[in-house]
C-alpha cells in the first residue's frame, strides 16, 4: 500500500468516527425526547442532522477520490465500499432521530394517550444496536457485528407487539386516534432505526471477513425450494 493511500484512508477513517460519534448523540436525544418531548431540543436535532448531511457528502466524495487516484484492491477496495455504505446507512439513522423527535412532540398537546414501556424499551434497544455496529466497525468485530444482526429479531417482535396495542387503544377510544399515530410513527422509526444498525453491522462482516450476508435468510429459503 502506497504512503499516499494509507494516509488517505486514515482520514476517511476519522472522518466516519466523527460522523459516527455525532449520529450516536442524535439518537441518544432523540430517545429521550419519548419521555420528555421538546420542540426546542427537536429544532437543535434537525440543525445537527444538516452537520450529518454535509458529513456525507464529503465522505462520499472522499471515497470515490480515492478509488479515481489510488484503484486499491482487496480489503483497502472493501473498506472504502464499507465506509461509503455505513455513511449512508448514518445518514438515514440521524433523519429516523429527527422523525422520532418530531412523533415525540406531537403529543405534546394531544394529552390521554402514554408512550408505552415496551418503546422505550424497544428505542433503547435499538440505540444499543446503533452503539454496538459502530464499535463492531471500529474494533473490526464482526462476532459483534453478527450479534446485532441477531438482535434485530427481539426489536422486530417489540414493534409488532407495541402497534398492536396501539391498534387495540385507538379501536377502544377513536378520540386518541391522532395521539395514537404519533406513537405508532415512533415506533416505525425506531424499528428502523434498529433495521439500519444491522446493515452497518452486515457491511462490517464484509469487511472483515469479506462475505456478503445481507439477505442470507431470503437467499437460503429460495435455495431450499429450488431443491
Amino acid at each position: 500500500m502506497s504512503i499516499h493511500l494509507t494516509r488517505d484512508l486514515e482520514g476517511l477513517h476519522k472522518q466516519l468516527l466523527e460522523m459516527c460519534g455525532m449520529v450516536e448523540n442524535i439518537i441518544h436525544q432523540a430517545v429521550a425526547q419519548l419521555s420528555e418531548p421538546s420542540y426546542e431540543e427537536a429544532r437543535k436535532l434537525a440543525v445537527q442532522d444538516d452537520a450529518i448531511d454535509e458529513f456525507d457528502v464529503r465522505i462520499e466524495e472522499d471515497c470515490l477520490k480515492i478509488l479515481a487516484l489510488h484503484q486499491p484492491v482487496a480489503v483497502d477496495l472493501r473498506r472504502i465500499t464499507a465506509v461509503l455504505k455505513i455513511s449512508a446507512e448514518l445518514e438515514r439513522v440521524a433523519d429516523l432521530g429527527v422523525h422520532i423527535a418530531e412523533r415525540a412532540c406531537g403529543m405534546l398537546d394531544r394529552p390521554g394517550i402514554h408512550v408505552p414501556e415496551k418503546l422505550k424499551q424497544m428505542a433503547q434497544k435499538a440505540v444499543e444496536m446503533v452503539h454496538n455496529s459502530i464499535d463492531a466497525y471500529v474494533e473490526l468485530d464482526s462476532a459483534l457485528a453478527r450479534k446485532v444482526c441477531a438482535d434485530d429479531d427481539n426489536v422486530d417482535r417489540l414493534n409488532v407487539e407495541i402497534i398492536d396495542e396501539i391498534c387495540q387503544a385507538m379501536h377502544d377510544s377513536p378520540d386518541l386516534i391522532e395521539q395514537a399515530m404519533h406513537l405508532f410513527s415512533a415506533s416505525r422509526h425506531v424499528e428502523r432505526v434498529a433495521d439500519h444498525a444491522t446493515n452497518i453491522a452486515e457491511d462490517v462482516v464484509y469487511l472483515v471477513e469479506g462475505e456478503i450476508i445481507r439477505h442470507r435468510t431470503y437467499i437460503q429459503d429460495k435455495n431450499l425450494q429450488a431443491q
